[in-house]
C-alpha cells in the first residue's frame, strides 16, 4: 500500500519552496539587468561617456553584493564591472578598483570553482596580466596564466578565454601559443547572454592574429 502525504504537508513544502526562491529570482533579475547594461555600455560607448556609466554600474553592482554577499554570480558580475570600470579610470583609482575586483572574483570562485562557467578566472587572468606589480600592485604572470589555464578547462573554445589568454601570450614573447589562441578565438562561438561583448572580442582576435602571421 502506497502512503501519500497529506495535502496539507505538500501546500506546506510549496510554501517554504516559494519563501526560498523569492530572493534567488529577485537577485538572479537584478544581475541580469546588470548584465544587460553592462554588455550596452562596453560595446557601444565610448571615452568619458563609457567611464561614467561603468562608475554608476559599479555603484549598483556593490550595492546589490552588499545585499546578497555570499552568491558568487552576484560577486562574479561585481569583479567583471570592477574590472573594466578600472581599465577606464588612470592611476590610483584604477588601482583600488583593479583591487576591488580581484577581492570580488576571489571570493567568488571560493564560493563556485566553476567561477560562473569560467568568468570569474578570466577576469582575474586580465586583472593579474595588467596590474602593476609589487609593491604597488598585486600583478603577477604566474597566476594570471593559472587563471586563464583554469578558464580554459572549464570553457575551452570561448571567444574571451582564449583572446585574452592569447593577448598574455604575446605580451610574453611566446608567438606560436598566442597565434593558436587568437585562431581559437576568433573561431569561437558567441554566448547567448554576452553575443555583443563576444562578437567585440572576435573583432579585436583577428587584429591580433593578423599581427601574428
Amino acid at each position: 500500500m502506497i502512503r501519500r502525504s497529506p495535502w496539507w504537508a505538500a501546500a506546506a513544502l510549496a510554501g517554504l519552496m516559494a519563501l526560498s526562491s523569492g530572493p534567488l529570482l529577485a537577485y538572479q533579475s537584478e544581475v541580469e539587468s546588470l548584465k544587460s547594461e553592462w554588455e550596452s555600455v562596453t560595446t557601444e560607448l565610448r571615452g568619458g561617456e563609457r567611464r561614467d556609466a561603468l562608475s554608476r554600474l559599479a555603484d549598483q553592482a556593490e550595492a546589490l553584493a552588499g545585499r546578497h554577499a555570499n552568491q558568487a554570480e552576484v560577486l562574479v558580475w561585481q569583479g567583471i564591472i570592477l574590472a573594466s570600470y578600472a581599465r577606464e579610470r588612470s592611476g590610483l583609482g584604477a588601482l583600488g578598483s583593479a583591487r576591488s575586483a580581484r577581492d570580488a572574483l576571489e571570493r567568488a570562485v571560493e564560493l563556485d570553482p566553476q567561477g560562473g562557467n569560467g568568468s570569474a578566472y578570466v577576469t582575474l587572468g586580465a586583472l593579474y596580466d595588467r596590474a602593476p606589480g609589487r609593491p604597488l600592485g598585486f600583478g603577477n604572470s604566474n597566476t594570471a596564466e593559472q587563471m586563464f589555464q583554469r578558464a580554459l578547462e572549464i570553457r575551452p573554445d570561448g571567444i574571451d578565454v582564449n583572446f585574452y589568454y592569447a593577448a598574455f601570450l604575446h605580451e610574453e614573447g611566446r608567438l606560436d601559443e598566442a597565434r593558436e589562441h587568437a585562431q581559437r578565438a576568433v573561431e569561437g562561438e558567441a554566448r547567448p547572454d554576452r553575443e555583443a561583448s563576444d562578437e567585440a572580442l572576435r573583432v579585436e582576435a583577428r587584429t591580433l592574429l593578423s599581427r601574428l602571421t
